[in-house]
């Protein structure tokens, strides 16, 4: 059975940092490509970043870039997203996404975990 755990999440200041945590099972994590995505509010559910199965590669949406950082670790079947200098817009339900074997091409092997709330307000 495929789980997308997100875990790390919670009410944060601004200009702080925090790190999500996505643990995968039940699916060969080291050859899907992973992503993190956000929907706040009254919001379409947007891409914040990925990471590719192979090179891992990156790529992160404009509003994150230089402050977010995507990484995976395939011994310990987990992906993370490491974000800093945080700011009230960035709140919103984090996602965890695995896609085989790209993000950019349709997959019937599309995976999503539950969310996990990020809060940032002082």
């Amino acid at each position: 059975q495929v789980q997308l755990v997100e875990s790390g999440g919670g009410l944060w200041q601004p200009g702080g940092s925090l790190r999500l945590s996505c643990a995968a099972s039940g699916f060969t994590f080291s050859t899907y490509a992973m992503s993190w995505h956000r929907q706040a509010p009254g919001k379409e559910r947007e891409l914040v970043a990925v990471i590719t199965s192979t090179s891992g590669s990156t790529n992160y949406a404009d509003s994150v870039k230089g402050r977010f950082t995507i990484s995976r670790d395939n011994a310990k079947n987990t992906v993370y997203l490491q974000m800093n200098s945080l700011r009230p817009e960035d709140t919103a339900v984090y996602y965890c996404n695995a896609r085989w074997p790209s993000y950019y091409s349709s997959s019937t092997y599309d995976y999503w975990g539950q969310g996990t709330q990020v809060t940032v307000s002082s």
